[in-house]
């Protein structure tokens, strides 16, 4: 299984990209995947530039996985504009069938529903296939950080086997 994960938090190795990855590598070990990384904050010299064949090979890596971590601190009740310049790029269906799982980084409860709220649905205005409600993580936990996101798997866990069945399912049919 090919996961991404993918981060627009336009600080280079946030804790953002750190939670995702996190939870990348759990899901990871768990459906016996490839975890690949995009930290978007490495391309923001590009991410406006049309054409761009590192920004085509960075959007044909997402919508080529199995599974994509899409993952952004939120910023007044949304996602970043780096994560949604990127996410520009694509047509419409541009992630038909990837399944998608947004994550988003906030200070407090405030926007916990922000992955559900801003972030779901642009993944499926992109034919993106959401399969839970996505994680949303207050940083000032980041401490636990294993443990909230060993929480997550746990309490996800019945969504993540039908993912894995489903991918199974996809690749046999390739």
């Amino acid at each position: 299984m090919k996961i991404t994960v993918l981060v627009g938090n336009p600080k280079p190795m946030s804790r953002t990209l750190r939670v995702a990855q996190g939870l990348a590598e759990r899901v990871s070990t768990r459906v016996s995947g490839d975890v690949s990384t995009i930290d978007l904050a490495h391309y923001t010299d590009r991410v406006f530039t049309w054409p761009d064949d590192t920004m085509t090979a960075l959007t044909t890596a997402v919508a080529s996985s199995d599974l994509a971590f899409i993952a952004s601190p939120t910023y007044k009740a949304a996602y970043t504009g780096l994560l949604k310049s990127f996410l520009d790029r694509y047509p419409a269906n541009g992630l038909k069938g990837v399944m998608s799982i947004p994550v988003m980084t906030g200070a407090d409860a405030t926007h916990a529903l922000a992955p559900a709220t801003s972030l779901t649905p642009v993944l499926t205005e992109l034919g993106a296939v959401v399969p839970c409600a996505g994680m949303y993580f207050k940083t000032p936990e980041f401490a636990r950080v294993d443990e909230v996101l060993d929480q997550w798997l746990t309490d996800n866990s019945a969504v993540i086997d039908l993912i894995m069945a489903a991918t199974s399912c996809s690749a046999a049919r390739r």
